[in-house]
């Protein structure tokens, strides 16, 4: 079976997002199953495709509204509006529909599209269309546009934000009608998007790394450590959730690091937080903390930095929130919701020598699960011979 995995931002092998991560362990799993994936879409500026001899790049974009020049914004914005796309689909807008059926055309046959999220198969939808599809539907990206609006500082922001959302509810209403079968990345996501049957979709449990991070000792350099895209607004709500309602809380002794490109207007008053920007090792970075606090309170889809930590097998505290789409937690993982009960145990936990478990079986779990999940996605294809040679 010959697939065209058609994406915003093609993997380059960095995964510097939870977005790529999920990519990359989706686009593997379904190799494992035995199709034959082509990835198409855009890669960053000076970053070429991890695997060139199947990724069709259309071009190279900066999708990040952090950092634009107004003047970009701007041009998005109009794209956006005179195009009936929404914002992040109107960022791709650097090639033509017509482009981009030539090349899927001259790269091809293919028997199916796998459109992975609402931002790509949103720019080119109508290129899209002669093909039977799986929709990847990363997140319930209308929801997420309605707490953005809900969150947003000013009146225009707000605007702008349920204009997405009244998009997105259209985008993904069709997305989900046309697909033979739809992947969620959490399982309450199912019912959101109007596809909880078993027939029309299922969750898929996700990795963060093709082989189980061995347990081994470390060394500790900070008491808590978070990094993430904070630019993107809802990783943004859960960072002010953190440093407004959970920090105070804690001593001023207690070390924080942050990683991760974060806003110009986030700070903390706090006298242990530290915000380090980007980091060359992620991993070594999460692994360098005493705990690791899970602070997801808005958005949908999985928590990628959730699965990190399990497979690592390092102690963390969690909201409810953070632990959407994982349905097991290891013993050395605190969950509340409440601010103070949360600071008071990564105090606790964090005091604790030795609180590290071996995330092996996590890992294991997850992988088997992930494959039988794209195992059935594909039967619900149900390409007939004519469909498949077409």
């Amino acid at each position: 079976m010959n697939l065209l995995f058609a994406t915003s931002i093609v993997p380059d092998g960095a995964a510097a997002s939870g977005y790529e991560i999920a990519n990359a362990a989706i686009i593997d799993a379904l190799r494992r199953a035995g199709a034959s994936v082509t990835v198409i879409g855009f890669t960053w500026p000076g970053k070429p495709p991890i695997d060139p001899d199947n990724t069709i790049v259309l071009g190279s974009v900066d999708v990040r509204t952090q950092g634009a020049s107004a003047g970009q914004k701007l041009a998005w914005m109009a794209c956006a509006l005179s195009s009936g796309l929404t914002f992040a689909s109107a960022k791709l807008r650097v090639v033509s529909e017509q482009a981009v059926r030539e090349a899927i055309d001259k790269a091809g046959p293919f028997d199916a599209y796998v459109l992975n999220s609402v931002q790509f198969a949103g720019a080119f939808e109508r290129a899209l269309g002669d093909r039977p599809t799986l929709f990847v539907a990363h997140n319930v990206e209308q929801n997420s546009a309605l707490e953005n609006a809900a969150a947003a500082s000013s009146l225009l922001q707000r605007l702008l934000f349920r204009r997405e959302a009244r998009l997105l509810k259209s985008l993904e209403a069709r997305l989900c009608a046309r697909a033979r079968f739809v992947f969620t990345l959490a399982e309450e996501d199912r019912a959101a998007l109007g596809v909880a049957s078993d027939v029309r979709s299922i969750a898929l449990p996700l990795i963060t790394t093709a082989n189980a991070p061995a347990k081994k000792p470390r060394t500790i350099e900070c008491d808590a450590a978070l990094i993430g895209t904070w630019t993107w607004q809802p990783n943004r709500i859960g960072l002010d959730w953190f440093l407004r309602h959970v920090v105070p809380y804690l001593p001023g002794e207690f070390r924080i690091r942050v990683a991760g490109s974060t806003p110009a207007d986030v700070s903390s008053q706090h006298p242990g937080v530290e915000f380090v920007g980007r980091v060359p090792d992620a991993q070594a970075f999460v692994r360098s903390a005493a705990v690791i606090p899970l602070i997801s309170t808005a958005g949908s889809g999985v928590q990628l930095k959730t699965i990190e930590t399990f497979e690592l097998g390092l102690p963390s505290v969690a909201t409810s929130r953070s632990l959407r789409g994982i349905a097991y937690r290891p013993s050395n993982c605190v969950v509340t919701d409440d601010p103070k009960a949360f600071a008071a145990a990564l105090v606790e936990t964090a005091a604790k020598p030795g609180a590290d478990v071996d995330g092996s079986a996590f890992h294991a779990r997850q992988v088997k699960a992930l494959d039988a999940a794209v195992a059935q996605g594909l039967k619900a294809l149900g390409l007939n011979r004519q469909e498949a040679f077409a």
